[in-house]
């Protein structure tokens, strides 16, 4: 098989992180799919903006001052973020992959095609997150799945790394779809990298992982976080 390569250096000069089977870019989704043929992914898992950051509130109503611990993060770094994904991303995003995951999924029904294999995720109010429960898409003809877990049951999730970005999810969650819907050598797509969690759990998981975040600070952090976990992890 050829090997795709990624340029020398990413947007705004900042260095690719290669490791293991990861690959993460700093650089816009739609610059990475674009050198990718169809259907190269086995699976895209994706966390988009939902286009909703004034009307996040925890409890179920539209209250702002009820905004998350996460989404406040956003306020104290003065970033503008919650871009809806246009009708391109999507296009793209089913051309490169085979199967995708999409987190937040009711938010882009109009770009989505009928299945019944969602997942109802319960986040047990755990006070982290601006809502109690997620819905994600899955293009899987399985019947509806539940996750239950909110950050605080994730033992060594907060002490893992000093939360930087507004909508992270832990590795156990990455790991657990990744347990019910990847095979082995199965290549997958992030093009929302956030934190980086879906590249600890791939990394555990030994998947191959292409992945970029647009956003250099949260590129930084997330690549650094990822070198640390590698690095920790080769000493056993």
């Amino acid at each position: 098989m050829t090997e795709l390569k990624t340029e020398s250096a990413c947007s705004n000069t900042l260095l690719p992180l290669v490791v293991g089977g990861l690959t993460i870019t700093c650089e816009d989704n739609m610059t990475l799919m674009a050198r990718y043929p169809d259907n190269y992914f086995d699976l895209a898992i994706v966390d988009p903006p939902y286009g909703i950051e004034n009307k996040i509130s925890t409890g179920g109503g539209s209250h702002t001052k009820n905004k998350s611990k996460f989404h406040n993060l956003y306020k104290e770094a003065n970033k503008s973020w919650d871009f809806r994904p246009s009708k391109d991303y999507w296009n793209e995003l089913f051309r490169v992959s085979k199967n995708q995951i999409v987190f937040g999924a009711n938010y882009f029904v109009e770009f989505l095609p009928v299945s019944r294999g969602w997942i109802f995720w319960d986040k047990m109010g755990d006070g982290m997150s601006s809502v109690n429960n997620e819905l994600i898409f899955t293009s899987f003809d399985f019947s509806i799945k539940t996750f239950k877990r909110c950050h605080g049951m994730d033992k060594g999730f907060l002490a893992d790394h000093k939360i930087f970005h507004p909508t992270t999810k832990t590795q156990k969650l990455y790991k657990w779809l990744l347990d019910k819907y990847a095979k082995d050598g199965d290549k997958i797509l992030d093009t929302h990298l956030g934190s980086g969690s879906i590249a600890i759990a791939c990394h555990d998981y030994k998947f191959e992982l292409t992945a970029c975040e647009l956003d250099p600070e949260y590129f930084e952090k997330a690549k650094q976080r990822i070198i640390n976990h590698v690095a920790q992890q080769s000493l056993f």
